[in-house]
């Protein structure tokens, strides 16, 4: 009950003010041309310890991009992002979390406050890279400039995600007040990592017994 009035109010919250709607990318020849023939997978990245963070490793597996924050009304999402790392991690998912002080200043710790914070109350497992710049603009992490550019969408607020199919190439965006546990992130989760849900049984109709004497 308390998570769907939570829901609720934010919901509320985010239709009066607009801040969790997407952000309008830029899209111009120099950036399509930059991107036309590379994927996620191409970028190099740091990782919330320091060291370098390859995304090549992800090559293959489905990614969930998310830009978190450690004091926004939306950080309750970090225990639903574990949740379903950790269901549809055996199947090829990868939550990849990506700090962010771009909206409301919610992310003004170090790398290792966010950590710790991360670790202590949600017990995150799933990876996380150093602290990155969303919005467009100098100093735009080149991940959010790639996905920005082949969606033409960037975030408007923290806890944006992108959906990286196994190719490194996003197809959908979710705004902040998509849950994880979202039934249509989920589904599209699911499509994109090849889980296929049995059909329903089909209902056995029951024996005519009108012709026994």
């Amino acid at each position: 009950m308390k998570n769907k009035i939570a829901k609720t109010i934010l919901g509320a919250i985010a239709a009066a003010t607009g801040f969790a709607c997407a952000q309008t990318a830029p899209q111009n020849s120099e950036l399509v041309n930059k991107w036309k023939d590379r994927n996620m997978y191409s970028i190099k990245a740091t990782s919330l310890d320091g060291a370098p963070a390859d995304l090549s490793q992800y090559q293959g597996k489905v990614v969930l991009v998310v830009n978190v924050a450690s004091r926004c009304g939306f950080t309750g999402q970090y225990a639903g992002l574990q949740k379903l790392y950790e269901t549809y991690k055996p199947k090829g998912l990868v939550v990849l979390g990506i700090p962010s002080n771009d909206f409301g200043g919610q992310e003004p710790g170090s790398e290792k406050e966010i950590k710790d914070f991360c670790s202590t109350k949600y017990a995150v497992t799933f990876p996380m890279l150093s602290k990155e710049q969303t919005k467009a603009g100098p100093g735009q992490s080149e991940i959010y400039e790639f996905l920005g550019t082949r969606t033409g969408k960037l975030p408007g607020w923290n806890f944006s995600k992108y959906l990286v199919n196994k190719e490194g190439q996003p197809i959908a965006f979710y705004a902040s007040t998509v849950a994880p546990d979202d039934k249509a992130l989920v589904k599209a989760i699911e499509q994109s990592l090849g889980i296929t849900t049995p059909a329903a049984p089909a209902e056995q109709k029951p024996a005519d017994n009108s012709l026994v004497k």
